[in-house]
């Protein structure tokens, strides 16, 4: 049996928040329609022009030169991060869990701030994390180039179509000196994600097959798409429509509890096993626990939850990602739930 290893999208199978979104809404003038607009815009660029050199998740470069326009700094960045650090219920326990079990990792395209407030507060160790780094405070803004953005702030809100925000954002910021951000900033996601999961099986010398990955959105296609396709765990925990249709497993809950199952199964045993185990709980959850003799404790608190899993197929996935989405607007929230 190899080496098994963990690895997880933070925001979404962790926590509740969406941190970005977030930091805009707390720093930007109608700053969560500002990011909604953004997001959905990142989305577009992604899945439909795939414009090349473009990761999903690059939201969060797109962003900073705003959120240093409207007076963020590193530290009020960190502080607004630590103090509203909310977790799926169980989340704290999981980590705690699967970490004992075997090496774990959190891969998000979340801002380092975040991902070290959230690991001060769970102590899982910052150095098995990868995420977005940056130094807002490192770069000058003029206060001519200030209002301007501030007035390409107000253009992206009221005229959100595609031409305004390729204007915008690929002919006007970058030949500001601010624009020097979108080529510092190296957000973690999409195939940054993979290559992240690639550099942990090198630096560990794991095998593909030993990994578990869990997403929920479209920064996580690449992760789940190599899982799957190497014969690991790919898991969609209250996933989108793209993680969704990338996954093996669909998990919606509102407890990690069926996170902490899982993973001691993957642990144990292999990815096929978690897959038998997936169909049995679709059919009868009471029977499989039984069948597979999972841990007693844990049972115990997955009776407590809201929990469906289900292995993902050609006919059930319209179904899954509707019941997916729909589910993680409830935990999340509309606003947050609703990003890609």
């Amino acid at each position: 049996m190899g080496n098994k290893f963990f690895v997880s999208d933070c925001e979404g199978p962790i926590s509740v928040n969406d941190n970005a979104f977030e930091l805009a809404g707390y720093f930007i003038e109608d700053g969560e329609k500002f990011f909604q607009i953004i997001s959905r815009y990142d989305d577009i660029l992604v899945d439909e022009v795939k414009r090349p050199g473009y990761n999903a998740g690059d939201t969060l470069k797109l962003i900073l030169p705003f959120l240093k326009a409207y007076g963020a700094t590193n530290q009020n960045m960190e502080q607004f991060s630590s103090r509203n650090v909310l977790l799926i219920p169980g989340a704290q326990e999981t980590l705690s869990m699967v970490n004992n079990l075997m090496p774990s990792f959190i891969v998000s395209t979340s801002y380092e701030p975040y991902i070290r407030a959230l690991c001060d507060q769970t102590q899982f160790p910052f150095s098995h994390c990868y995420c977005t780094r940056l130094d807002l405070d490192k770069h000058t803004l003029s206060g001519e180039d200030r209002n301007k953005l501030k007035e390409f702030c107000l253009s992206i809100t009221s005229n959100p179509q595609f031409d305004n925000l390729e204007r915008i954002f690929w002919e006007e910021i970058p030949d500001m000196e601010i624009g020097s951000l979108f080529q510092e900033v190296k957000p973690v996601g999409g195939e940054a994600k993979k290559e992240a999961v690639l550099n942990i099986i090198g630096k560990h010398n794991f095998k593909p097959r030993d990994l578990m990955y869990v997403g929920d959105s479209i920064t996580d296609v690449e992760p789940l798409i190599y899982a799957r396709e190497h014969e690991g765990l790919a898991v969609s925990f209250n996933g989108n429509e793209y993680a969704v249709k990338e996954a093996s497993i669909v998990v919606i809950s509102d407890n990690t509890i069926i996170t902490s199952i899982l993973s001691d199964m993957f642990h144990q045993y292999n990815s096929e096993l978690v897959l038998e185990f997936a169909a049995s709980f679709t059919d009868n959850p009471e029977t499989a626990l039984q069948k597979y003799q999972v841990n007693p404790e844990l049972t115990s608190k997955l009776t407590k939850t809201n929990t469906r899993l289900e292995l993902v197929t050609s006919e059930n996935l319209e179904e899954l990602t509707e019941d997916s989405k729909k589910f993680r607007k409830e935990v999340r929230g509309e606003s947050i739930g609703g990003l890609g």
